[in-house]
C-alpha cells in the first residue's frame, strides 16, 4: 500500500465525521487528535519516539479496549487530561482540545478503521510524511481549514534546495502555518548528513531541540504544526518548534537573529490596521502585513543570513512606504533573485505571488549595511504558463529550470552561484513569446550583441542592474518583459466607442438574465424597484410614462 493510498483512506474517514455533523473545515483537526495517538503508539512501538511519549493511560490500546458510551466518555476525559500533561509539549499539542463527536458508534468506527490501515507500509515511508500528506490533501480539497496555511510542496522543496540550509544554523519561519518550511529544511539537512549520524552528539541535539523555530498566530494550526514536527523527530524547546504568538508583535520581536528564514506570510491587510502590528522596532509603519513581515525578516537576519519569502505582487510595486521598504531592503541586503510564480497555485486563486531571495550584507562582505544590491536576477514563471489547479497540478518539474538557473554551479557559496549565472532560459515555449520591443535591426545585418539582446527578450531569466531598477522603475520590482500570447496589442484594439458598445451590450444582457432569475424566484416587486432606480440613474422612461425599464 502506497502513502497516497493510506492518505486517501484517512481522508475517507471524514465521511464518518460528516455523519456526526462535524463541519467540513474541522475534519482534519478532529481526525488528527485521534490519529496522533495512533501514530505516537506506532512510533513508540518501533523505538522511534522516546521523548514526549504519551502516558500509559493515553495510549492507543486504552481506546481499542473500550466501546460504546464508555469509550466516548474515556476519550473526552483523555483529551482533557492531556491538556494538563507534565510534558509541556504534549500539553501544548492538546491545549483546549475537545472532540465534537456525539455518537459512540462513530468513534468506534474511526478507531476500527485506523487499526485496519497497513501501518507497516506507513512506517516504511515515515509517519511524519503520512501526516504531511493528509494536511496537503486537506489543502487541496478545501478552501478553508489548513488550506489557507499550506504552501505547495513543490515550491517549498525548491526554495529549500535553493537556500541550502546547513547543520548548526538557526532556521526560522515567522508565519509557520503547519510547519512545512521547517520540516522541509530539516529533511534537507538530514539528507545531507545521513539522518544526522554524520554529526556529533552535541550537534544532533542542537538540530532536534534548537535549530528550528516558528511562530503561528492561530492555536488550531499551531496544534497541527506541533504534531507535524514531533512526528518528524523535531522537538524544539519547552514550547515546541512552533510557538503561539504574533510575529508582528512581541513574539516576533523576541526571536533571535536567524541564519535562514523561509516563509510565506499571510496575504491581506492587518485587521485593525497599523494598530494590530505592535512592533516598535520596525522602521516603517504600515498596515500591509506582507510589508511588515518583510521588514521583520530582513532585519532579523544575521550578517550573511539567507531568506526566501513568498510575497504577493503588491509588495513589488506599492508606492509610498512600500517603495521605502524595498529601497531599505536593497540597501541592507543583496536582493539577488526574484521568481515570478504562476497563478492558481495557492488557495486564493486570483493572487499573484513571487519569491524573493536575499542575503543580509553581500556575498563578499556579510557586514555591509548599505548599497548591498548591485543587480537582481528575475525568472518569469508566470507569462504564458497554464492555469494551475486540480486538473493541472503544479509540480517540481515546473521549477527545475529555475533551480538550474539559480545555482548552475551546484555550490553552497552565493558568490559562486552568482558568478556562474548566465542570462537566457527558454523553457515552456518562452522562445515563441512575442515582446513589446520592436526589432532593433534585421537579423541578417545585426551584430551579435543586438541579436543576443533580441533573443533575451524572450528569455525567462534576465538580470537587471540596481541603477536600472532605480532610474527606470522608480525602485518598483514589478519587472516584466515577456508578452502574454493571449493579450492584445494596443494598436490592434477596437475603437473606444466600439469597446463601450460591446460593454453596454454585455451589461444589458446580464441585467435581462438577472431580471428573469428574479421573476423565477418570485421577486418581481423587488426587481421592479431596482429597475426604477436604474431608470432614474439613466434618465429613462418607458412608453407608458412610468419609471420602469423593461429588461
Amino acid at each position: 500500500m502506497t502513502q497516497n493510498d493510506i492518505v486517501q483512506k484517512l481522508w475517507s474517514l471524514c465521511d464518518v465525521l460528516r455523519d456526526d455533523g462535524i463541519n467540513y473545515s474541522d475534519y482534519v483537526t478532529e481526525l488528527v487528535l485521534l490519529l496522533f495517538i495512533k501514530m505516537e503508539y506506532e512510533n513508540t512501538q518501533a523505538g522511534l519516539l522516546n521523548a514526549h511519549a504519551l502516558p500509559e493511560w493515553a495510549r492507543w490500546p486504552q481506546l481499542t479496549s473500550r466501546s460504546g458510551l464508555a469509550l466516548l466518555n474515556y476519550y473526552r476525559q483523555m483529551l482533557l487530561d492531556l491538556t494538563k500533561s507534565d510534558d509541556p509539549l504534549i500539553a501544548a499539542i492538546y491545549a483546549d482540545a475537545q472532540t465534537r463527536l456525539r455518537e459512540p458508534r462513530h468513534l468506534e468506527q474511526l478507531i476500527r478503521d485506523l487499526d485496519r490501515i497497513d501501518w507497516f507500509s506507513a512506517q516504511r515511508d515515515g509517519l511524519g510524511d503520512l501526516y504531511e500528506g493528509l494536511l496537503e490533501k486537506n489543502a487541496n480539497e478545501t478552501k478553508s481549514g489548513a488550506g489557507q496555511y499550506f504552501t505547495p510542496r513543490a515550491l517549498i522543496n525548491a526554495m529549500v534546495r535553493c537556500i541550502r540550509p546547513r547543520p548548526r544554523e538557526i532556521i526560522q519561519d515567522p508565519a509557520a502555518g503547519t510547519a512545512g518550511f521547517l520540516i522541509a529544511a530539516d529533511a534537507y539537512i538530514k539528507q545531507q548528513t545521513d539522518e544526522l549520524f554524520d554529526l556529533d552528539t552535541k550537534a544532533q541535539a542542537f538540530q532536534r531541540l534548537k535549530a528550528f523555530t516558528g511562530i503561528e498566530l492561530v492555536p488550531g494550526t499551531r496544534r497541527l504544526a506541533l504534531m507535524n514536527c514531533l512526528l518528524h523527530g523535531m522537538e524544539g524547546d519547552d514550547e515546541g518548534v512552533v510557538h503561539l504568538g504574533n510575529a508582528l508583535g512581541e513574539a516576533g520581536k523576541a526571536l533571535p537573529r536567524a541564519d535562514v528564514v523561509l516563509a510565506n506570510p499571510p496575504f491581506g491587510t492587518a485587521k485593525g490596521g497599523e494598530a494590530s502590528i505592535t512592533r516598535d522596532d520596525l522602521t516603517y509603519r504600515t498596515s500591509n502585513k506582507q510589508l511588515a513581515f518583510l521588514q521583520h525578516i530582513y532585519r532579523g537576519l544575521k550578517p550573511g543570513g539567507r531568506a526566501a519569502v513568498v510575497l504577493p505582487d503588491n509588495v513589488l510595486f506599492e508606492a509610498g512606504v512600500g517603495t521605502e521598504i524595498r529601497r531599505d531592503l536593497m540597501e541592507k541586503c543583496h536582493l539577488h533573485t526574484l521568481l515570478r510564480l504562476p497563478t492558481g497555485i495557492f488557495y486564493a486563486q486570483g493572487v499573484k505571488t513571487n519569491v524573493l531571495f536575499f542575503t543580509c550584507g553581500t556575498a563578499e562582505n556579510p557586514n555591509q549595511d548599505e548599497g548591498c544590491t548591485d543587480s537582481v536576477w528575475v525568472y518569469d514563471l508566470r507569462t504564458n504558463m497554464p492555469s494551475f489547479g486540480k486538473r493541472t497540478p503544479f509540480t517540481e518539474a515546473h521549477l527545475a529550470p529555475f533551480e538550474q538557473c539559480y545555482n548552475p554551479a551546484g555550490s553552497d557559496a552565493l558568490a559562486e552561484q552568482l558568478a556562474a549565472r548566465k542570462e537566457g532560459e527558454w523553457s515552456f515555449g518562452a522562445e515563441q513569446i512575442e515582446t513589446d520591443r520592436a526589432a532593433a535591426a534585421d537579423d541578417a545585418n545585426a551584430g551579435v550583441a543586438v541579436v543576443m539582446e533580441k533573443r533575451l527578450q524572450t528569455s525567462r531569466w534576465r538580470r537587471f542592474s540596481r541603477e536600472w531598477i532605480r532610474d527606470t522603475k522608480g525602485d518598483s520590482l514589478d519587472i516584466t518583459w515577456l508578452k502574454d500570447a493571449d493579450s492584445l496589442a494596443a494598436e490592434n484594439l477596437p475603437e473606444p466607442d466600439v469597446l463601450a458598445a460591446e460593454a453596454m451590450s454585455e451589461l444589458t444582457e446580464a441585467l435581462r438574465e438577472l431580471d428573469g432569475l428574479m421573476a423565477a424566484l418570485g421577486s418581481q416587486d423587488e426587481a421592479a424597484a431596482q429597475k426604477r432606480l436604474l431608470a432614474e440613474a439613466l434618465g429613462l422612461e418607458d412608453d407608458a410614462g412610468n419609471d420602469e425599464v423593461r429588461a
